[in-house]
């Protein structure tokens, strides 16, 4: 439910580090509500979570939401628009205060070309997305609204914060309307 990755972090601390004058990577602020990538517009830099949480959603042509995942510290974001010359394929929004390391283009184009431990843990985040792409369409259509709520809910008490029914029904892919019965159910 709330994705984060150490190893790149880990990765991204060391080089924002070894810079001399820090232009390539710089540290960036979001406020919470403030969105860090639009649905369909140009990506401007890559960027990876120092601290925070992120939700990653689609926007659908009707105005309703569907959010894809939560996004914390080490998860990198605008790669794929990046290496596909695309616009951005959903909207990213700070759900906390977050802090960013932001990358330039230019620098994330040279270290793909040179970088293999970047190449590597490339890989490995894009497997790990379709290995929860594909549990999560598993699990939910496995599983009742009320056992998918039960695990949002856990996240929200164990990250202390606070998730809209909104966000909670566009999580799960429900309305307002299902979300509010799950939610009755379970305080029985």
């Amino acid at each position: 439910m709330l994705r984060t990755n150490q190893s790149f972090f880990a990765y991204v601390q060391e080089l924002y580090e070894q810079q001399e004058r820090k232009e390539n990577i710089i540290i960036k602020q979001y406020a919470s509500g403030q969105k860090l990538f639009f649905q369909n517009e140009k990506a401007t830099k890559v960027i990876f979570i120092k601290e925070g949480i992120t939700k990653c959603f689609f926007t659908e042509d009707n105005d309703k939401e569907y959010i894809l995942e939560f996004l914390g510290k080490g998860e990198i974001l605008g790669e794929i628009e990046f290496i596909r010359k695309i616009v951005c394929l959903c909207n990213i929004e700070a759900m906390t205060d977050v802090t960013v390391y932001a990358i330039a283009p230019s620098y994330f184009s040279e270290l793909i070309k040179s970088d293999i431990k970047l190449n590597n843990l490339l890989i490995d985040v894009f497997a790990e997305r379709i290995i929860n792409t594909s549990s999560r369409a598993s699990y939910q259509q496995l599983y009742t609204i009320e056992h998918s709520l039960g695990k949002l809910l856990e996240l929200q008490s164990k990250q202390e914060i606070a998730f809209s029914k909104e966000d909670m029904a566009s999580y799960l892919g429900v309305t307002i309307r299902s979300l509010n019965r799950a939610l009755k159910s379970l305080s029985k």
